[in-house]
């Protein structure tokens, strides 16, 4: 039985109520989010811009697309933002339409949900605990012509592993020739530094779709602001079409025109995952109670080798709340995700570990 109702990590009120304690007083590693906090030029962007809620946003944020056309070197006709990723990854099927879907498993759990809503079969393509959960060419040979699309989250959630980037080549490669759309979810490649994606390469390819998110990196989820890349104009101008207008809120939108260029907020959060994430796996790998997965985003993946702890009760006992994976297919009451927070919050975690493993009242 599940701790907590949620398919998803950040639900801090729910477990909160758990421990009659207010959501305040829990320290999330739930949920993957810059712990830099949202940029400093943001934040006075939308103090010097509260009159925006006073009138509506431009339907078709034309200011917020060329913003992200510029980051990107693609024409903004290539681009449609949206309410989050996640409005993005339902947008994307709604008109695509696919009959017959492939989902990797462990993995994100809103490309199930978005397939559900139409008359779609879904097919699985589970990766292996034997390797690593990474993803391996056994993948090429399930890519076939009956397929409608493929949905690819690189890097991985919950693994936080990127697939080689030949066999990316190889997966687009196989898509193409077997009239498979291809969906690159790349929620979190931004916390790779030098990862640049598959937009550089969707000239020419039209059967590739790549999904972005802004909150995770930028620290602005309450926000909510995403997008998604296509070179076929036509095809993104059919996806806006079908779009409900004003699904970006004028803040969010104005988060878009502000934060791409803050060249000292990607510096600053390079720097502290190279730093801190080096020394939190060091000091996770450091219990034998723990298999630590070698993730490159902002978030670990772990296995409790302790048999019958609930890792996460005993943690939410200590006002600190880890995301059981417990719920994505593939995975079992063993597995854990934790965000790679600051020093200081890694250390509360690292801490309290500790006295968790040395508990002898603790089933194991």
């Amino acid at each position: 039985m599940p701790l907590l109702k949620s398919a998803h990590g950040g639900n801090t009120r729910e477990a909160a109520a758990l421990l009659g304690i207010s959501p305040e007083q829990l320290l999330d590693f739930s949920a993957n989010i810059n712990p830099l906090g949202m940029p400093g030029r943001l934040k006075r962007a939308l103090i010097d811009n509260l009159t925006c809620a006073e009138r509506y946003p431009d339907v078709d944020y034309q200011h917020l697309h060329q913003a992200l056309a510029q980051h990107h070197q693609i024409p903004a006709s290539w681009l449609l933002a949206g309410n989050g990723e996640t409005e993005s990854i339902f947008t994307l099927v709604h008109g695509l339409k696919p009959r017959h879907a492939m989902i990797v498993t462990p993995g994100f759990a809103e490309y199930r949900r978005a397939l559900q809503w139409g008359a779609c079969e879904i097919h699985e393509f589970a990766l292996r605990e034997a390797d690593g959960w990474q993803l391996t060419d056994a993948i090429l040979n399930a890519l076939t012509p009956d397929l409608d699309c493929l949905f690819l989250c690189t890097p991985n959630n919950p693994t936080g592993l990127l697939p080689a980037r030949e066999l990316l080549l190889a997966i687009a490669e196989r898509c193409k020739t077997q009239g498979i759309a291809l969906i690159l979810d790349e929620a979190f490649i931004d916390f790779i530094p030098g990862e640049e994606g598959f937009i550089p390469l969707l000239q020419g390819n039209p059967h590739i779709w790549v999904l972005r998110s802004l909150t995770k990196f930028y620290a602005i989820p309450g926000l909510r602001l995403g997008y998604l890349v296509n070179s076929d104009e036509q095809a993104v101008a059919q996806m806006r079409a079908q779009q409900m207008p004003w699904s970006i809120n004028a803040f969010a939108a104005l988060a878009g025109e502000v934060i791409l260029q803050d060249a000292a907020y990607h510096q600053a959060t390079w720097q502290w995952l190279a730093e801190e994430g080096q020394r939190f796996r060091q000091r996770l790998h450091a219990f034998p109670e723990l298999t630590v997965y070698p993730g490159r985003a902002n978030y670990l993946l772990l296995r409790c080798e302790r048999e019958g702890l609930d890792l996460q009760r005993a943690l939410l006992e200590k006002h600190i709340l880890i995301r059981s994976c417990a719920n994505y297919p593939g995975l079992d009451a063993r597995y854990y995700r934790v965000a790679i927070r600051s020093q200081e919050e890694n250390s509360r975690l690292l801490t309290a570990l500790a006295e968790v493993f040395t508990d002898t009242t603790l089933a194991g």
